[in-house]
């Protein structure tokens, strides 16, 4: 049964479409659960399927060879996981993709994907401006993994799930924190702790509640900012 236009429009960029564009990834696209954890890509292997997710929050991480693990990317239904696809690669490279918020997306084989997405029109563009906004997030996350605290970052980090999610509450798990933002759990306790001292977040058996999103902003470093006014500056729609 194809999907209806009401559930491709979730996700933004699809939502951007042209109608005729929406019609035949209604045809083409499944909708999908993403599960907590699951491993959507893994780094070096075949894309076989881009993923758009409509409900829940995916990452992009970068795995060392001994399994040492920090996100790159944050990804929900403002765009798509499986770049390399519309870059017409066949590779990850050193990306793993994984399902961070439960959710659930669209699924689009690469080779349909591939076929619609570079036929040229707005759609096409409006992917091209993504890739760009996505390669803005990745180059700022190494420089705020680099320049600022654990308390700056565990903040962006934070503020970009919270803007992925529907409400002020969502899953997190500190293994899962100190794997996101590459620190010690001991310093992640700290900054979490911190945060939750100055009444920005309550955190309790695995569970976030943002409780002062202004709070929460003014504590981050001006990393979130600058990709949240990229993505905003290319993908205004998306708001």
């Amino acid at each position: 049964m194809p999907l209806a236009d009401e559930q491709i429009r979730r996700n933004h960029l699809l939502a951007a479409a042209p109608p005729s564009v929406r019609e035949q990834l209604a045809t083409l696209g499944t909708l999908e659960p993403l599960p907590f954890k699951e491993v959507l890509f893994e780094r070096g292997a075949r894309v076989e399927r881009v993923v758009f997710p409509t409900v829940g929050v995916c990452s992009l991480l970068s795995v060392t060879s001994d399994e040492r693990i920090v996100e790159v990317a944050t990804i929900g239904n403002e765009g798509f996981v499986g770049l390399p696809v519309f870059l017409q690669a066949t590779l990850m490279s050193a990306h793993r993709a994984i399902a961070q918020i439960p959710g659930e997306g669209i699924v689009v084989d690469a080779r349909e994907f591939l076929e619609i997405s570079n036929s040229g029109g707005p759609f096409q563009a409006v992917l091209m401006r993504y890739a760009q906004a996505l390669m803005t997030q990745i180059a700022q996350s190494a420089a705020c993994n680099r320049l600022h605290s654990t308390e700056q970052r565990a903040a962006r980090w934070l503020l970009m799930t919270h803007d992925r999610v529907d409400g002020d509450v969502f899953t997190l798990t500190r293994e899962f924190l100190a794997q996101m933002l590459g620190a010690g759990r001991e310093a992640v306790d700290e900054a979490a702790g911190a945060l939750r001292e100055r009444g920005l977040i309550t955190y309790a058996r695995g569970c976030v509640t943002v409780l002062d999103r202004a709070g929460l902003e003014a504590a981050c470093c001006e990393c979130y900012e600058i990709v949240r006014s990229e993505f905003d500056r290319l993908l205004p729609a998306r708001s």
